[in-house]
Parts: structure tokens; sequence; C-alpha cells
């Protein structure tokens, strides 16, 4: 099993979200965070006064895939979520050991599917 971990824009979540229901990835949890990287934040006006945001909206995707299916995912993520300027994310692939389902116990492949 792999951890795919996605930080992504915000607006490109309906389309990322659309994408993987087609191959028939529901089961994800979705965070909505704040970070910094090459972006280095946005210069903006209020009032009349300049400030800095340093840490900027972002949306952080996590899901856990068997194996064969974890390169697919990023891809389709990478690939919807991407619009060629800096700040469009980073996706991360974890090995995970082992899951176990609470409810009934399950390890494995099972417990995640």
């Amino acid at each position: 099993m792999i951890k795919v971990e996605a930080f992504i824009r915000p607006q490109k979540l309906d389309d990322v979200t659309a994408a993987l229901h087609e191959i028939g990835v529901y089961a994800m949890s979705i965070s909505d965070i704040r970070g910094a990287g090459k972006q280095k934040g946005i210069t903006q006006h209020y009032r009349g006064t300049e400030y800095t945001v340093n840490l900027l909206p972002k949306t952080k995707i996590e899901i856990v895939a068997p194996d064969e299916q974890a390169h697919q995912i990023a891809e389709i993520i990478a690939e919807k979520a991407q619009t060629g300027e800096i700040g469009d994310g980073k996706i991360f692939l974890y090995p995970v050991t082992e899951a176990v389902r609470i409810r009934t116990g399950e390890t494995g492949d099972i417990a995640v599917s």
C-alpha cells in the first residue's frame, strides 16, 4: 500500500476529485491548510495599506491505495491540478506497512478498499 499526499490549489479540488471518482477512487481525506514554498506569498492591498500574505491557502488530499493504483492516482492529481504557475503544489508517495479497519478488525489491502 502507498499513501498519496498531495498539496494543491483549493480551486482545483473539484477537478481532481471528479477525475479520481472516474477511476473509482472515493476514499480520501481532504484538509484546508496554509503553506509556503517557492511562491513566497502574495502582496495585497486592503483599505489603502499594502501587506504580504506569506502563508497561502492550499488543500491537502490524502489517499491510501494499492501499490498498482498509487502512481495512477498521482498522475491524475498532477494533470488535473496543474495550472503551469508557481504554487501548483506537490505530491508525495509514502509506503504504508499496515492498515486496520477499526470496525471489523480487517487488515492489509482489504482494510482500505
